[in-house]
Order: C-alpha cells, then sequence, then structure tokens
C-alpha cells in the first residue's frame, strides 16, 4: 500500500522521512521508550536511520506494518510515532494491532489520544478493520490511559505474553471495534457479543 496522510485539527500523521532520523533518535533516548516499546536499547544513530529510511518504507510496501510519523501542524515538531502492526486484513480475521511511543515533552496533552483516534478510524474505513487490538506490558499505565481515551475496551492480561531476552512478561490487552466509534462492520457481518 502507498503511505498515507492523516490531518487532525492540531496533528499531522505523514510518513516517515530521512530528516525524521534526529529527532526519532533523540525521542529514543528517554529511557521509557526502549523500557516500554520494542525499540532498541541502547538506541543509536543508525537505529533511526534504519527505521525512518528501511523499516517504514518497507513495512507499507510489503502491507507489514503502517507506521506514520505524528508531527504538530503548527511548526512540524515530531510528538511520536504511530503504526498498525501484526495486520490481518484479509477474511476472515481483517485485524491490526495499534502500537505507539510519544516524546517525552509532548506527553499529558492528548495529542497520541488525538492521532489514534484518527488512525483508528481510517483502519475501520479504509482497510475494513474489524477488531484493532492494544497491547502493552503490564504497568505501563500512560499507555493504557490513551487506549482508554481512544476508547479501548481494556479485556484482561496476557500472561507471559512480551519477551525480553532474559525474561517473559504479562500484557495487557483492549479492543476497538468500528462499532465502538460509529461505523459498521465493513464486511457486512455483525457482531454477536456473548450473553454474559
Amino acid at each position: 500500500m502507498e503511505p498515507i496522510t492523516l490531518t487532525t485539527p492540531r496533528l499531522l500523521l505523514r510518513p516517515f522521512a530521512p530528516s525524521d532520523a534526529d529527532a526519532v533518535y533523540a525521542a529514543c533516548q528517554d529511557p521509557d521508550i526502549p523500557r516500554w516499546t520494542t525499540v532498541p536499547s541502547p538506541y543509536t544513530h543508525e537505529h533511526a536511520r534504519t527505521f525512518v529510511e528501511q523499516v517504514c518504507a518497507e513495512g507499507w510496501r510489503g502491507d507489514a506494518s503502517y507506521n506514520l510519523a505524528v508531527t504538530r501542524r503548527e511548526d512540524g515538531a515530531l510528538v511520536g510515532a504511530m503504526g498498525l502492526v501484526r495486520l490481518q486484513l484479509g477474511d476472515p480475521a481483517r485485524q491490526a494491532e495499534l502500537g505507539y511511543w510519544t516524546a517525552k515533552e509532548h506527553r499529558g496533552r492528548g495529542y497520541t489520544a488525538e492521532a489514534g483516534s484518527a488512525l483508528s478510524e481510517w483502519a475501520f474505513r479504509e482497510l475494513g478493520v474489524e477488531r484493532l487490538e492494544w497491547l502493552a506490558e503490564v504497568g505501563n499505565e500512560g499507555s493504557r490511559a490513551v487506549a482508554r481515551r481512544i476508547g479501548f475496551t481494556m479485556e484482561g492480561t496476557l500472561r507471559a505474553h512480551v519477551a525480553r531476552t532474559t525474561t517473559r512478561r504479562d500484557a495487557w490487552i483492549g479492543s476497538l471495534l468500528p462499532t465502538d466509534v460509529g461505523v459498521s462492520l465493513p464486511s457486512g457481518r455483525q457482531y454477536l457479543p456473548s450473553e454474559a
């Protein structure tokens, strides 16, 4: 798929460019980003260049992941990264996972939830996604708060889901359905929730 651009009242979600490498490198020096995400640690300039020049482009070309730079419309500052990963867009699965990180200086302003809402709606309307998942290692309260603001329903804990070098850790999981944000299931299927 060709990369897309989305706008919100305050943000521009756009494809990463080589010129973003320095800002990505700077953001990923914050120890919380490698602590809670899959970015390498220590994070080098080469990691940033590879991410913006190769990983992102190859993800779009191969329909493996759709990563976007989240920037402020007013000045172009990089707020963070957001993407759809674990794409399963064929029938009958039609699902993906929403992932993100936010630069430390831009946290607490609602930017990530604003961007996540826009990307989620695009996934539902344009890709036909019928289930969007969010996962985070247990304890990542910031990510969970953002997911809740987007509208994700917390579903539980996946035991030993996150594999680290020497450990396995539990993960929280949540889901967002098109109907949660007023979009019909694109396939015409109906969602029949279980009766509790």
